[in-house]
This record gives C-alpha cells, structure tokens and sequence, in this order.
C-alpha cells in the first residue's frame, strides 16, 4: 500500500519542485534585477551590447584605414567583396541569431532544458551551413569576373572573399554561441569576448597585411585571414564558458544534445524569414554597392569609405536593438507587452540621441573623421576620393534618424515573433527601391553617384517609417515563437504580482 501511495504523491512532489524552482529564481530576479521595462534594465543589457558592437564597428574601420594605407586598390575591393559575403552568409546568419529569441522566451519560461536543446539544435546547424559556405569558395573568381570590376580589383576582391567563406563554420558558430548569453540578458559576457577578440584582430591585423617578424607581408589576404581568426577565437572563448559550474551544472547541455525534430522545424519556421530578410536587404545593397563601381574606382572607393564612417552610427544602435529583442522576447512570454513596448520607446529615445550627434560629427567635422585614412594614404589617389566622401556623409546624416527607426522598431517586432511581415516589407522595398532603380539608371542610362545615393537614401526612409508603423499597429503584442503553454510565464513575474493573464496568440503569418 506504501508503494502505491509513493507512486501517487511522486507526480505531485515533483509538481511542487518545480514550482519551488519557479519561485526561487523568480525571487532572484525581483531582489537583483532592475524593474522590468525600465531604463536601468534596458541600459543593463544595452550597454555592454552597444560597446560590443561598437567594437565591431571599430575593428572594420581600423581594417579599411590599414588597408587604404597599404593600397587604395585593396580598400575598393574590400567592401564589394565583403558585402557579398554578408549576402551569402546572411540566411544563415540571420537564422543563427534568432535563437536568442528562442533563448530569451525560454529563459522567461524557466526552461533551461529548453535553452540546452535550443543551443544544440544550434550547434548543428553552425556545422552544415557553414560547411555549405565553404563549399562556395573556389568559385570566388569566377563571380568577380562576371561582375566586371577594374582587374586589379577583381584579384583582390577574389581573394578576401575566398578566405571569408572557409572561415564560415566558426562565423556562423560565434553568432550562435553568443545568443545564449545575449537572450539570457547577460550581455556582459559577449561584450568581454569581442573586445579582447577586437583588440586581438587589431594586432594580428596590421601584423598580416603589412608584415612583421615571421608574418609575411599578405595585404588583404591577412586582413581577411585575421577577420577569421578572430571568430575562431571568439567560439573557443564563448564555448568554454558553456562549461563554467554555475551554467554547466543548470542548464545540464549533455543530457539535451539530441537531435529534436519538433523544436528543430520551429527554429527554422521563425528563423528562416529573418534569415531571407537578412538576405534580400544585404543582396540588395551588394548589387547596389558592385553598381557603383561601373561608375569609376573614386567613386567606388568614396562610397565605400562614406558607409564604413557609416558605421559609426549604425553598428551601436543595433547593439541597442539587440537588447531590445532580448527584452521584447522576456516580456512577451510573461505576458507583459506594454513593459515590452516601454523598453522600446526607451530605445527609440536614446538611439536617435546618439544619432544626432553622430550627424553633428557627419556635417560639420568630416575632415576629423578622413584624418586617419589620410594619414599614410598615397596623396594624390586620396585627394579626389575626400572630396567625395565629404559631399556622401550628407546624405548619411539624412537618412541615419530612420535607418534608426528601422534598427529598433524592426528588433522589437522580431523579438515577439513578427518575422513573416519583415520577410516580406523588405522584399518589396528592396525590390522597388533599391534594386529597380539601380537596374532602371544603369541600364538605360548614366546615373551619377549622387543619384545613386539619393534612392538608396529613400529606400533607408521608407524602411524606418514602414517597421515604426507596424510596431504601433501593435500585432507583435499576441505573438510568440515558444510552446503556448509556456506563455504567460510565471518565471519572471513578481511573487508580490497577481497572475499574468494570457494572451491569445495570432499566427505569425499574418501580415
């Protein structure tokens, strides 16, 4: 008769365990963490992304500057051909990045199995497209060939996008390692990792271009080359503190590395519409940018320097946005989406901050911005490509407020699981506003470059107030990637709250 009460009670016991273990961690949060939906939990996690990618950004502006030290040939080559890898990569690593969506809605449902066999199902797929990446490679040539650049830059472009794509397996993996610190809003940890591997790649980075000691003397080829060593160290640092106690021990990742079908299918139903988004934006200004160099080797090297200084507005600003799909994820799994929809305006507000003073800097002091490019750049070659660069960052500063929109309200959406609605905006604007008009002026007739940035400008406009109005429609508030039963999450409420009430959940097709 023992035994058969045992068996009976057990189901509850462990009802009841877990319910503990919701408590616990939920007490945890209210004790340690800042109030929800506020600016100090948005800076929490923002900051250390922001600073992160704001290391990214200054590692590309520190690779343009060596490399228009080493040749103005390189850094014409430079951007075409990595922006073409970002268009090959893009799919997969769009797909990649949202499981920190899948990692931040688990995480508000107290799942950490889920989270273990999320970042699994991960790792595999970090393994097969990034072999698929590879497998691209030895037909780098051939593509810049039919492209039709000035020769000397079809070599350069051939060989710094070749070494890119048989980097690809940990440039995919990095991404995915860092999405279960971002999406469990421990920012700080990925923040660390890229600014040691940033610094590390800035060393290795002149040392490989230009030489030194042992190294020989590689130009693009080394900076091509550091760029991967950089994200092999980044999986190894990232990998690693997967198995620190504290995290080996909760989220017990070597009793959830089979294959799961079900959450498998779901990753790729959401993820793969940011993953094409990813693609049809980056394809769009990749035809955009190998436009631009029928038009002659200054202008190709003007703009590509114009978005490089770009990026100091843009690349913190979607580290900011990372934050906000992190939080957006928490909230809608709580059931909370006007917390969700605070911590937006609260990002929206700062970022357009910084971007005004970044437009400040564009206007009225570029020739501080060209200094360190100019500093050892061949003088006459330079000269003309300033000049341009000068009359382009006045349309940077145009269009970077919505470029912001953009940014923030288009990682919110996609946080709660509006992924079909970006999918398909971006396709048409890319479409009719990017790709439409480049074919239209190149092929019937000769477009200038400020023609050329003009409708590249409206199409960056129409972008942000398109993604501004959809998030104030306010259909991202009943969507969710994780299991409907999760939602609604007693994890991170409040034991002084009362109940969440769940939402009705809308499918995410729907546009």
């Amino acid at each position: 008769m023992a035994t058969t009460t045992d068996s009976m009670t057990n189901p509850l016991e462990g009802h009841r365990a877990k319910s503990e273990e919701q408590r616990v961690a939920s007490t945890e949060r209210v004790v340690n963490q800042p109030q929800p939906g506020s600016l100090r939990e948005l800076l929490t996690i923002a900051i250390p992304m922001v600073i992160s990618a704001g290391s990214q950004s200054l590692m590309h502006i520190i690779d343009r500057i060596y490399l228009t030290w080493h040749h103005v040939d390189e850094v014409a080559a430079a951007l075409p051909a990595g922006i073409i890898f970002w268009a090959v990569l893009s799919i997969f690593h769009g797909m990649g990045s949202y499981v920190n969506t899948f990692v931040a809605q688990y995480e508000g449902a107290v799942r950490p199995d889920r989270v273990a066999a999320t970042m699994w199902q991960g790792f595999y797929f970090a393994l097969i497209s990034g072999g698929l990446l590879m497998l691209l490679a030895p037909f780098s040539g051939m593509f810049f060939a039919m492209v039709g650049h000035d020769v000397d830059i079809q070599r350069h472009e051939s060989t710094y996008l070749s070494i890119l794509l048989l980097g690809g397996v940990p440039t995919v993996l990095a991404t995915i390692l860092g999405t279960f610190f971002t999406g469990r809003g421990k920012t700080t940890v990925v923040m660390f990792v890229n600014v040691v591997s940033v610094a590390f790649n800035a060393v290795l980075d002149y040392a490989f271009i230009f030489g030194w000691g042992p190294i020989p003397e590689m130009g693009i080829a080394g900076g091509a080359l550091t760029d991967v060593i950089a994200n092999v160290t980044t999986c190894l640092a990232l990998g690693g503190l997967l198995f620190w106690p504290s995290i080996a021990s909760r989220y017990q990742f070597w009793k959830h590395h089979g294959f799961d079908r079900e959450l498998t299918l779901r990753m790729i139903y959401y993820g793969f519409p940011v993953g094409l988004l990813l693609l049809i934006d980056v394809s769009g200004w990749a035809f955009f940018m190998n436009a631009i160099g029928w038009l002659g080797k200054a202008e190709q090297v003007a703009t590509n320097l114009a978005f490089n200084l770009n990026t100091l507005a843009f690349i913190p600003v979607i580290g900011l946005g990372i934050a906000v799909s992190t939080l957006v994820g928490m909230r809608i799994t709580e059931g909370r989406p006007d917390l969700a929809a605070r911590t937006t305006w609260l990002a929206v507000g700062l970022s357009v901050g910084y971007i005004l003073f970044c437009s400040v800097i564009y206007l009225f002091l570029p020739q501080l911005l060209l200094a360190p490019y100019e500093w050892k750049a061949h003088g006459e070659d330079f000269a003309e490509v300033k000049v341009v660069v000068i009359q382009l960052l006045w349309f940077v500063a145009a269009y970077s407020f919505f470029d912001t929109l953009a940014i923030v309200f288009g990682s919110a959406i996609r946080g709660a699981g509006d992924t079909r609605f970006s999918m398909i905006f971006t396709l048409i604007c890319v479409l009719a506003l990017l790709i439409a008009p480049t074919v239209i002026l190149f092929g019937w007739y000769k477009p200038t470059l400020s023609m050329c940035w003009a409708y590249c400008s409206v199409y960056i406009m129409v972008m942000g107030l398109g993604f501004m109005f959809r998030f104030l429609g306010g259909k991202w508030k009943s969507m969710r990637v994780v299991e409907p039963d999760l939602v609604g999450g007693a994890g991170h409420a409040s034991i002084h709250t009362p109940p969440v009430t769940v939402l009705e959940v809308e499918p995410v097709s729907s546009v």
